[in-house]
C-alpha cells in the first residue's frame, strides 16, 4: 500500500494543507484522482507520496486520468499562494475540473454573418499588421503590449499569432473581459483555427464542465481556449500564446478571495510555460503602459485595418447646460436628434451612449425633499419603469414605488435623472418607424448582445441603446453615429481611476465609428465640453491624456508608482465597523513599515444590506511590506492586494 498527499479541488473542503490517503498503486505525482470527503466523493491533486501515517486513512477511489495535471498549474498556484497571500489549497483549487465553465465552439452562425467574418479573416494583411506580428515575435519580452487603435486590426493580428503557435504544436489562450465579446472572437477563431476550440459559458452542469476539463487534460493535439479569466487555469499542457484582449478592463480583475489580477497572472503563466503573453488593447491602464513603455514592450497600430489611414470620424461638442440647444426633447439636443435622422435616412445604424440603467435614478417629494432610498444600503433607488418597481443595484431589494410622500403625503413625487430604459422609450416617440434596442445588465435571456450579434451585423437594429456594454470591441459595419447622452457619468465616482476610466470608456464607444467601413460621425453632450479630458476622448488622443494623467498619479502616488492595499470590515452597526478599523489601523504603524496609510473611513458603498463598511487603504513602493501588513489583518477582514479602485 502506498500513501499520498493529496490536495482537494473541492468548494467543501477550505483547508490549505493536504490530506492523506492511501493506494494499493504507485501513482506519478499530480495525478487527477477522486477520493472520498465526508459521506461523498471529491476530486483532488496527488502532491507528493509520503510514509504510512500513525492513523487510518480512507483509499483513493479512482484515478481520473491517465494524464497528469500540468506542472506549471501547480507552479503557477504556488505563485497566486505567495503573490495574493492566499492558502495553497484555495491557489490549486482554480484548477479544478468544476471551476471552470466551458463550452464547445459549435454555436450555429447565420450564413451572411460567416460570408463577413470569411471575408474580414482571409483579407491581405496590411504592412502595419505585418510589423506588429514581427515586433511581438521577435521581442524577448514574454509580455508585450499591443497599443492598436479602434478598427486597426487587432483581432487579426491574434489570430496569426494564434495559427502560428498552433502549427507549433502548442495551445492558445484568448481572453475576452466578458461573454458579450466572445461571439465575434468565436466566429473569427473557427474561421482561421484549424483546432479544438472551447468557449467560457455559465450554464452548463458541473458534470459537463468536468468532461471537457478532462478533454482538454487528454487533448493530444493544441487546443483553442476562448473565455473570461478563468480560461487561465485551463489544464492545458503546452500553451504558447496568451491573449488578453480589452486588456484594460475591470472585469479582468476578480473581486472574490482570490483578488487576482489576469493580466499579472497571464504574465507569470508566460513565464512559466515560455508562451508568448500580448495584451491588447486601445486604451491600456496607465499602469500596464507605463511598466511595458519601461521596457519598451509597446507595439503600436494607428491606421485602420480596412482603409489603411488612420481612424477619423467627424464630431459635434454639445454644452449640456445651454439649454436653447434641447428643444425637443430635454436629454436629447437638437443636434443629436437631426444627426439621428440624416444616418436613418441613409438606412444607416445609430449607437446612443449612456451608462446609466433603468427609468429614473433619483425618486424624491417635490414638496418636502424626502428621497426614497434603500432600506438596507442607504442609497438612491432606480425605477424601472417596464416592471413598475425600484430596484437597488447593490443589494437586489425592491419594491413598488410610493404614491404619496410616506413624510409629508404629498402626492406629488418626482423621477429624476433618466436611464437606458426611459431613454428608449423617448427614442421611440420620437422615432416610431425605427427598430430600437437596449443593451445593459437588465437584458432578459434572449436579447442579451452576444445572443443577437449577428442581428446588429445584419443591421437588424436601426438604434442601440445602452451602457457600456456598447463600449467593447464591437465591429459593426453598418453604424454610422455614435451619440453620448452625457459625458460625465462616471466622473462623479470619488476614486483616482475615475478620470482614466471615463477616457476609456469614451474612447472606446467613439471608436464604433470611423472603422473604415463608412464614414462616421459623433455627437457628444457633456456638461464640460471644453475640459481636456472631453476634447482628448473625441480627438482620439491617447498620448495627450496618458501624459496628463500618469503626472497626476505620481504627484499624488498612486500606481504605477505605488502598489496599494485595501483592507475592508464589516460589521452590524457602524459602531463596530469603525472601532474595528481604528484599532487596525493603530495595529498596523505599531509595526513601523515605510508605508502609507491612509483612514480608516467608511467604504464608498458604506452600508450594503444589514451590514456597515469601513476601509482603511495603504500604499508603497514595496509590495513586500505590503504583504507583511497583510499578514497582521486578523480573520474577519478583506484584503485586496492590488486593487483597481477604491470605492
Amino acid at each position: 500500500m502506498y500513501y499520498y498527499e493529496v490536495l482537494l479541488a473541492d468548494s467543501r473542503y477550505h483547508g490549505g494543507t493536504p490530506l492523506t490517503y492511501s493506494s494499493p498503486e504507485l501513482l506519478p505525482r499530480l495525478s487527477v484522482v477522486s477520493v472520498p470527503l465526508r459521506s461523498g466523493l471529491a476530486t483532488g491533486f496527488v502532491l507528493d507520496q509520503t510514509e504510512k501515517p500513525s492513523f487510518s486513512t480512507k483509499e483513493i477511489r479512482t484515478v481520473l486520468s491517465s494524464k497528469t495535471l500540468p506542472y506549471h498549474c501547480l507552479q503557477l498556484a504556488e505563485w497566486l499562494r505567495d503573490y495574493y497571500l492566499i492558502n495553497f489549497g484555495e491557489a490549486l483549487r482554480q484548477f479544478a475540473p468544476s471551476k471552470t465553465v466551458i463550452r464547445r465552439g459549435s454555436q450555429k452562425l447565420s450564413s451572411s454573418l460567416e460570408e463577413q467574418t470569411q471575408l474580414d479573416i482571409n483579407s491581405p494583411l496590411s504592412q502595419e499588421q505585418r510589423r506588429a506580428i514581427d515586433k511581438i515575435k521577435a521581442h524577448p519580452s514574454t509580455t508585450v503590449l499591443l497599443h492598436g487603435d479602434t478598427g486597426s486590426g487587432k483581432t487579426r493580428v491574434y489570430l496569426e499569432l494564434a495559427e502560428e503557435t498552433l502549427s507549433a504544436g502548442r495551445s492558445v489562450v484568448l481572453l475576452t473581459p466578458e461573454i458579450a465579446l466572445t461571439s465575434q472572437l468565436l466566429m473569427a477563431a473557427r474561421q482561421k483555427l484549424k483546432a479544438p476550440i472551447h468557449v467560457v459559458h455559465s450554464e452548463l452542469s458541473i458534470a459537463e464542465r468536468k468532461r471537457i476539463w478532462f478533454e482538454v487534460l487528454e487533448a493530444q493535439q493544441p487546443v483553442v481556449i476562448i473565455g473570461p479569466r478563468s480560461a487561465l487555469f485551463m489544464p492545458i499542457s503546452s500553451p504558447g500564446l496568451i491573449v488578453i484582449d480589452e486588456a484594460h478592463e475591470p472585469a479582468y480583475k476578480q473581486e472574490q478571495s482570490p483578488r487576482y489580477h489576469a493580466v499579472r497572472v497571464a504574465s507569470q503563466l508566460g513565464s512559466l510555460s515560455s508562451a508568448k503573453v500580448v495584451l491588447g488593447s486601445a486604451t491600456p491602464s496607465l499602469t500596464d503602459y507605463y511598466l511595458a513603455s519601461e521596457r519598451g514592450a509597446v507595439v503600436e497600430m494607428k491606421n485602420q485595418a480596412v482603409s489603411g489611414q488612420k481612424a477619423k470620424a467627424g464630431y459635434e461638442l454639445i454644452d449640456i447646460k445651454d439649454r436653447t440647444s434641447f428643444s425637443r426633447n430635454q436629454h436629447l439636443s437638437n443636434q443629436l436628434i437631426n444627426a439621428v435622422n440624416k444616418a436613418l435616412s441613409k438606412n444607416k445604424q445609430v449607437m446612443l451612449y449612456f451608462n446609466r440603467r433603468g427609468s429614473a435614478r433619483v425618486i424624491l417629494c417635490s414638496k418636502c425633499g424626502w428621497q426614497l432610498l434603500c432600506p438596507n444600503c442607504d442609497v438612491p433607488l432606480v425605477y424601472h419603469g417596464d416592471e413598475h418597481l425600484v430596484r437597488c443595484h447593490i443589494c437586489g431589494y425592491n419594491s413598488k414605488p410610493p404614491k404619496v410622500c410616506p413624510t409629508c403625503g404629498n402626492p406629488d413625487i418626482v423621477y429624476k435623472s433618466i436611464g437606458t430604459k426611459t431613454l428608449t422609450e423617448e427614442l421611440k416617440k420620437l422615432f416610431p418607424n425605427a427598430r430600437i434596442q437596449r443593451f445593459d445588465s437588465d437584458n432578459p435571456a434572449g436579447e442579451k448582445l452576444n445572443e443577437i450579434y449577428h442581428d446588429l451585423v445584419n443591421g437588424e437594429v436601426d438604434i442601440l441603446v445602452g451602457t457600456q456594454l456598447l463600449a467593447k470591441g464591437l465591429d459593426l459595419p453598418k453604424l454610422n453615429l455614435v451619440g453620448i447622452v452625457s459625458a460625465e457619468t462616471s466622473l462623479s465616482l470619488p476614486d483616482f481611476t475615475a478620470e482614466e476610466r471615463t477616457f476609456q470608456l469614451l474612447y472606446q464607444v467613439i471608436g464604433r465609428v470611423g472603422r473604415g467601413h463608412t464614414e462616421g460621425k459623433v455627437v457628444l453632450q457633456s456638461y464640460h465640453p471644453d475640459s481636456a479630458l472631453i476634447k482628448a476622448s473625441v480627438e482620439r488622443d491617447w498620448n495627450s491624456f496618458y501624459q496628463l494623467a500618469i503626472d497626476e498619479r505620481q504627484a499624488y502616488r498612486f500606481p504605477p508608482f505605488s502598489y496599494l492595499l485595501k483592507l475592508v470590515c464589516r460589521r452590524a452597526t457602524q459602531a463596530g465597523a469603525e472601532t474595528a478599523a481604528e484599532n487596525l489601523k493603530i495595529k498596523l504603524q505599531e509595526l513601523g513599515l515605510p508605508v502609507e496609510i491612509i483612514g480608516p473611513s467608511p467604504s464608498f458603498y458604506a452600508r450594503r444590506g444589514k451590514y456597515f463598511y469601513y476601509q482603511i487603504v495603504a500604499k508603497s513602493k514595496d509590495r513586500k511590506h505590503l504583504i507583511k501588513l497583510a499578514d497582521n489583518v486578523p480573520a474577519g477582514w478583506t484584503i485586496d492586494l492590488d486593487p483597481q479602485d477604491l470605492l
